[in-house]
């Protein structure tokens, strides 16, 4: 948690977009940069943060071990698109809709998840029997 304080001096960072008690969101050409010094330059996370003015004693000694782990995994996956391009949110809250090749295929699924609602129904309703004792 952080304080008003600590959230002001964050603020005054050029590499920090916002910044609330629990989070602190990074411009994306910091996390690029950061992520190109890691390989290139080979620097560790905690000397690149604090080359970037970050007071580790405000955001925390891991925290920017943490933040490099998920930026280059992210890099890795989705290339320089993936850090500059925000993709949270990107599939609406809604799961991706399934497509069967025909019409046996969705039957079997749906006897399937059939089985697997009732074996859970199944195992709730021993809980709450156990529960009752």
């Amino acid at each position: 948690m952080l304080t008003q304080e600590q959230i002001n001096e964050l603020l005054k960072n050029k590499n920090v977009c916002k910044c609330s008690s629990k989070s602190i969101t990074y411009s994306k050409e910091f996390k690029l940069g950061a992520v190109k010094k890691y390989f290139e330059e080979g620097l560790s996370p905690n000397e690149i943060f604090r080359d970037e003015g970050f007071n580790l004693n405000i955001i925390g000694r891991d925290k920017p071990k943490e933040c490099l782990r998920r930026w280059r995994k992210n890099y890795n996956a989705r290339g320089k698109s993936g850090l500059l391009k925000d993709n949270r949110g990107s599939s609406g809250g809604r799961r991706k809709k399934l497509e069967f090749k025909n019409k046996e295929e969705e039957i079997e699924y749906l006897k399937t998840k059939i089985r697997y609602l009732d074996a859970e129904n199944d195992f709730l309703a021993k809980l709450r029997g156990l529960k009752r004792e």
